[in-house]
C-alpha cells in the first residue's frame, strides 16, 4: 500500500502542509484512503512510514452542500436547479439556470401560501453599488449563494421564487418543508490555558472550515507559534499550520481582546481534525486548545462565510497590529461608556459600566430622532445574570412608561411576540467594572419591535442605569441614570472617539468617586494596622470588591499600593491582633499572589493554589500558621462614619483616633525574590478582602523616582507613638536575643 515518495528539496516552502521537521531532514504527511494519518520521514536514504491516528470519518458524503430543500419546478424560462439551506439564513443553490429574458426577475422569498406579491428580494449578486439590487441576469449551470436579506432565518419563510415583479408571474418556485432541520455552527470551550497569556471566549465553528475566536488574548512572545491542527487526544508535533485571521503563515503576533475568523487550508475541514491549538513548532510547546467534539453537523464551507481583513489592515503597509478601538462615547455624566463598531450588516456595541450583579445597562435608538425619547424606543438592556451566572443581553422596545405586562410597557421583544435579535459576544467584570459586548443587525423584519440602524447617517441614542426586578427584566431607574438630552451617534464612524477616561477609571453608577488610592514608593519599612473601610468613598470603591467594615491601613494610610523592588528586602511591622479567640480582632498580614486573601478559610487543595511569599510559615505536621501576631492598634471612629462629608482621606482620617490595646508589636522581614510576579497581594490570613495590592518593580525603579514619596499627593510621616512602639521592639527583641 506504500505510496511513492514525492522529490524533496529539502525546504520548507517546497512543501505547503510539511508544518514540522521532527529530528530529520524532512517529513511530508500523506493521507492512506482518508483513513490513517501517516508520517513519511526522511533519514538520510531510508524512508519510515509511522501512523500517528485514525482520521475522524465526515458526517456527510461529498460533496455535501447543507439539508436539501428539493429541486426548482420550472414555469417559465428555463428554471433549474436543486436547492439547499446551508445554515439559518443561507441557501445554495446547486446548477442554477434561467435564460434571463424576464424584465424584472428577481429571487423572492416570503411566508404566504404560495409565491405572491407579499414577498421580499434576495438580492443577487449581494455585493451590488447601485440604490436598488440588479435584476437577475442570465445563468447556466450556476452554483448560487443566497444570503436571507433583513434578520430573516429559514424558518420565516414557506417558499422561494424565481419572481417577475412587474408582472407578478412566478417563473419558478420550492416550498421549504415545516419544521427543516439545517446544519448549525457549532459552539466549543474557550482556548485551554497553559502559557503566554493565551485565553478567549468560547469558539465558534461557522462553518466546516471556518473558526471564530472572540475575545482572544495572546501575549505574542513565542518564538515560532501559529494556531495547529492535526489529529489525537491532545496537540503534537504531528499537526498542520493554519493561517491567521489575515490569510498569513507567518508567526502569531499578540492579540488584546480581538474577536478573529480563521479558516483551514486546503481541502481540511474540521471534520479531518481532533483538536484547534496555539503551538511552537520550534519548541513543540502547546500554548492552549480546544477540542473538536466528533458528533459535528455544521454548515458546509461553500464560500458563503466571507473572512474580510480587520478594518484596520493595510496590504499596502506592514501594519500587523491593529489599533487601539477608536470609537467611544461617554454618557450618563461619564458613568457609562460605548464603544462600537460596523461588521457587514451588524454593529458591535460594548457597554461599560462601575454597577453591581442586580443593576443592568441600558442603551439603543431613541423613539425619536431629534431628541432623547423612550417611548417607541428599541434598545438592548445588558447585565449579568446572577442565577445563571452568565452576561445576556435582551432586545427591549417601549411602548409605554410602565413595568411589562407581557403585551406593553418596557418589554423584551420575545414577551410581546417579537425575537431577541442581538447576542452577547463578551462579558467581563474586572475590579467592580461590569463590560458587555454583544452584536446586532442593522436591519431587522420586525417592523414594530426593532428600528433600523442607518448604515452612514447620525441616528439619536438613549442610555440608563437601572435596577433588575425578580424577573431578570429591566425595573424603573432614577432620573439621573437616563440620558435628558439628544446625543446622535453615526455607526458608520470609525473614528469617533470622546471618551476622557479609561474603563478602570469610570466613576461609580452612583456618582461618588473614590478618594485617589494611596501609593507608598521608596519606603522600606511599613507599620500595619487595623481601621475603618471608608464607607462609600473607600475599599470598596477603590479596588471594587465587597468589605466586611474593617481593612488594612499602612503608614496611617488606607490600603495604600506598595511598591517594591526585587531583590530589597522590607519589614512589615503589624499591629493587628493576637488574639485567636476573638476574630474580630485577629487580622495577621500575609503576602501572596491572591488578590482576595482568607487563607485559613480555604481547604487543602485551595491552598496550594495559592503562592505564599511572607508571613505564614508551617508546624511539624505541616500544618500553618500565621507568624505576624502583635498587639492591636485600630483606628477608630471619633463618632460616626463621615466618609460621605469627607473629601479627601486627609479629612475623613481626622475624624478618626488611634487606639491601641497593650502589648507589643511584631515584625517579620521580607526580601522580594527576582522572580516575583509584578503583582502581589498583602492580604489577612483569617478573614477575605482587608488588603490590597504590592507592586514589584525592578532594581533601580524607585531611585529613578527622584527620590520622591508618593502618598496620594501627601507626604509620609511616622507618627511618634508609631515609632516608638517599632523602636522598643526592636529594643526588646535585641535584650531577648542578647540573653539567649
Amino acid at each position: 500500500m506504500d505510496k511513492q515518495l514525492p522529490q524533496l528539496d529539502h525546504t520548507e516552502s517546497s512543501l505547503p502542509f510539511l508544518q514540522d521537521k521532527p529530528d530529520s531532514p524532512c517529513a511530508v504527511v500523506l493521507r492512506d484512503n482518508d483513513s490513517l494519518l501517516l508520517i513519511w520521514v526522511v533519514v538520510g536514504c531510508s524512508i519510515v512510514k509511522k501512523t500517528v491516528g485514525a482520521v475522524v470519518s465526515r458526517k456527510h458524503p461529498e460533496p455535501y452542500y447543507g439539508t436539501k430543500i428539493g429541486p426548482l419546478q420550472d414555469f417559465a424560462h428555463g428554471i433549474r436547479g436543486i436547492v439547499y439551506a446551508v445554515d439559518e439564513t443561507t441557501i445554495f443553490i446547486k446548477g442554477f439556470s434561467y435564460d434571463g429574458t424576464g424584465p424584472d426577475a428577481f429571487f423572492w422569498i416570503g411566508n404566504s401560501p404560495r409565491p405572491s406579491p407579499e414577498g421580499i428580494i434576495i438580492p443577487y449578486p449581494e455585493d451590488y453599488r447601485e440604490r436598488d439590487p440588479p435584476v437577475l441576469k442570465s445563468h447556466n449551470n450556476t452554483d448560487i449563494i443566497l444570503r436571507l436579506p433583513m434578520g430573516k432565518r429559514i424558518r420565516d419563510i414557506r417558499w422561494l421564487s424565481v419572481w417577475c415583479r412587474r408582472f407578478t408571474v412566478d417563473f419558478g418556485e420550492v416550498f421549504i418543508p415545516p419544521n427543516l432541520e439545517v446544519p448549525k455552527p457549532r459552539v466549543l470551550p474557550e482556548f485551554k490555558r497553559l502559557a503566554h497569556g493565551l485565553r478567549s471566549d468560547n469558539i465558534t465553528i461557522l462553518d466546516a472550515k471556518t473558526f471564530y475566536i472572540p475575545n482572544l488574548h495572546y501575549d505574542g512572545a513565542g518564538p515560532d507559534a501559529y494556531f495547529w491542527v492535526g489529529n489525537g487526544t491532545e496537540p503534537t508535533p504531528f499537526g498542520f499550520k493554519v493561517p491567521n485571521e489575515l490569510g498569513s503563515f507567518e508567526p502569531l503576533r499578540g492579540y488584546l481582546g480581538e474577536d478573529i475568523e480563521i479558516q483551514l487550508p486546503g481541502t481540511m475541514t474540521v471534520y479531518d481534525i481532533d483538536w484547534l491549538a496555539v503551538w511552537c513548532v520550534q519548541f513543540r510547546h502547546n500554548f492552549g486548545h480546544v477540542m473538536i467534539p466528533k458528533d459535528l453537523d455544521v454548515p458546509p464551507a461553500l464560500g458563503q462565510t466571507k473572512i474580510s481583513p480587520p478594518w484596520w489592515y493595510n496590504p499596502t503597509t506592514t501594519t500587523t497590529v491593529p489599533p487601539a478601538p477608536n470609537n467611544c462615547r461617554e454618557f450618563l455624566d461619564k458613568r457609562l461608556q460605548v464603544r462600537w463598531i460596523m461588521k457587514g450588516d451588524r454593529v458591535e456595541i460594548t457597554l461599560s459600566a462601575r454597577i453591581g450583579d442586580d443593576k443592568y445597562m441600558a442603551f439603543g435608538l431613541s423613539g425619536d430622532n431629534n431628541k432623547a425619547q423612550m417611548i417607541g424606543a428599541d434598545i438592548t438592556v445588558v447585565f449579568f445574570d446572577k442565577d445563571l451566572r452568565s452576561f445576556r443581553a435582551e432586545d427591549y422596545y417601549i411602548s409605554h412608561l410602565s413595568q411589562c405586562d407581557g403585551k406593553s410597557g418596557v418589554c423584551p421583544d420575545e414577551r410581546i411576540g417579537g425575537r431577541n435579535d442581538v447576542s452577547v459576544l463578551h462579558g467581563d467584570r474586572t475590579n467592580g467594572v461590569l463590560t458587555i459586548k454583544y452584536s446586532k443587525p442593522l436591519h431587522t423584519n420586525e417592523a414594530i419591535n426593532d428600528r433600523p440602524i442607518p448604515e452612514s447617517d447620525p441616528v439619536s441614542v438613549i442610555a440608563a442605569f437601572g435596577p433588575l426586578n425578580n424577573r431578570t427584566e429591566a425595573n424603573a431607574h432614577t432620573r439621573k441614570d437616563r440620558t435628558d438630552t439628544d446625543s446622535q451617534i453615526n455607526f458608520s464612524d470609525l473614528n469617533d472617539n470622546q471618551c476622557t477616561l479609561t474603563v478602570e477609571n469610570l466613576p461609580p453608577e452612583d456618582g461618588i468617586l473614590s478618594w485617589p488610592p494611596a501609593k507608598i514608593i521608596g519606603e522600606n519599612t511599613f507599620y500595619v494596622k487595623i481601621g475603618p473601610t471608608g464607607g462609600a468613598k473607600g475599599y470598596s470603591k477603590i479596588t471594587g470588591l465587597p468589605s466586611w467594615g474593617t481593612c488594612y491601613y499602612i503608614n496611617d494610610l488606607l490600603i495604600p499600593e506598595l511598591f517594591v523592588e526585587r531583590g530589597q528586602t522590607y519589614r512589615f511591622v503589624v499591629e493587628t491582633g493576637e488574639s485567636q479567640t476573638n476574630p474580630a480582632r485577629f487580622h495577621p498580614l500575609y503576602i501572596s499572589d491572591s488578590s482576595i486573601g482568607g487563607f485559613k478559610q480555604l481547604n487543602e487543595e485551595q491552598q496550594r493554589q495559592q503562592r505564599i511569599y511572607a508571613g505564614i510559615d508551617y508546624d511539624s505536621n505541616g500544618e500553618p500558621f500565621p507568624i505576624a501576631t502583635g498587639r492591636y492598634c485600630e483606628w477608630a471612629h471619633k463618632s460616626i462614619d463621615r466618609a460621605l462629608e469627607s473629601d479627601t482621606f486627609e479629612n475623613y482620617k481626622a475624624t478618626l483616633r488611634l487606639e491601641c490595646d497593650d502589648g507589643q508589636a511584631t515584625f517579620f522581614n521580607w526580601t522580594v525574590p527576582m522572580d516575583a510576579p509584578d503583582t502581589l497581594y498583602y492580604q489577612c490570613y483569617v478573614h477575605q478582602n482587608l488588603g490590597w495590592k504590592i507592586r514589584v518593580v525592578d532594581p533601580g525603579y524607585i531611585s529613578q523616582q527622584n527620590g520622591e514619596n508618593v502618598t496620594a499627593g501627601a507626604s509620609i510621616s511616622i507618627p511618634t507613638e508609631t515609632l516608638s512602639v517599632y523602636l522598643m521592639t526592636i529594643i526588646l527583641q535585641t535584650i531577648i536575643i542578647w540573653q539567649l
